[in-house]
């Protein structure tokens, strides 16, 4: 986005719940609890949507973030997003300070982008997070560099926060396979989706691990992702 202005600012507090959590249901099914955490600032997932227009350019944007701020133990976490179709596009990622006055970074992706989950590292950015500070982050397709009201724009909130003194024990009891278990468990969204993201990478013909994940994805309300 050329310099975050008002007009995102202001969409961001308006926050877009999809559908309810599903914690129960999770559980029953043996999958990963997400515990809604007790702290973090409020606001959380906006915009996203579908894009209109022919078939050849309708598709679904979303990013993977819960309805409020989601926490993190990590410096420089991975952020991750979906669209459904791939575009030559424009797609632009920006985090903004806590504030929300100005950004602390901007960067266009290399086109085309492809469909399906993307993962951002703030580490190949040189980002770093300060804890107890929420950011706010967005993802923007760009139809037309001179009108940027017509952006579809996606966007998250994220905080940084100490790791519970119990977490690390249970991480190692746990074992890497089940990492993501404990670190839903915390409510530690980001850690979450990026241990069991981790594990898709490593065996993307797993399927049991896409369903755990859409699983997660589905007690935090991001709609049904075609994996």
């Amino acid at each position: 986005m050329r310099y975050m202005n008002k007009r995102l600012v202001s969409t961001f507090s308006l926050a877009l719940v999809i559908s309810a959590p599903l914690p129960v249901l999770a559980a029953d099914a043996g999958g990963p609890v997400y515990t809604l955490p007790k702290r973090g600032a409020p606001g959380g997932r906006v915009g996203g949507g579908v894009r209109g227009g022919s078939q050849r350019d309708m598709f679904l944007l979303s990013v993977l973030a819960p309805d409020h701020s989601g926490l993190t133990t990590s410096e420089q976490p991975s952020l991750y997003w979906y669209i459904s179709t791939e575009t030559a596009l424009p797609v632009e990622v920006t985090i903004m300070d806590p504030q929300g006055v100005k950004p602390i970074l901007e960067t266009r992706l290399p086109a085309p982008v492809k469909a399906g989950v993307h993962r951002f590292r703030l580490a190949d950015h040189n980002v770093r997070l300060a804890p107890g500070k929420a950011y706010r982050w967005f993802v923007a397709v760009v139809p037309d560099t001179d009108r940027r009201s017509k952006d579809i724009l996606a966007g998250g909130a994220i905080e940084r926060v100490e790791a519970p003194s119990e977490l690390q024990s249970k991480l190692t009891d746990a074992g890497k396979d089940r990492a993501y278990f404990v670190y839903a468990e915390a409510g530690l969204w980001y850690d979450a989706l990026k241990a069991i993201s981790d594990q898709i990478d490593a065996a993307p013909e797993n399927q049991e691990l896409r369903k755990q994940r859409a699983a997660l994805l589905s007690q935090v309300g991001v709609p049904a992702i075609a994996e």
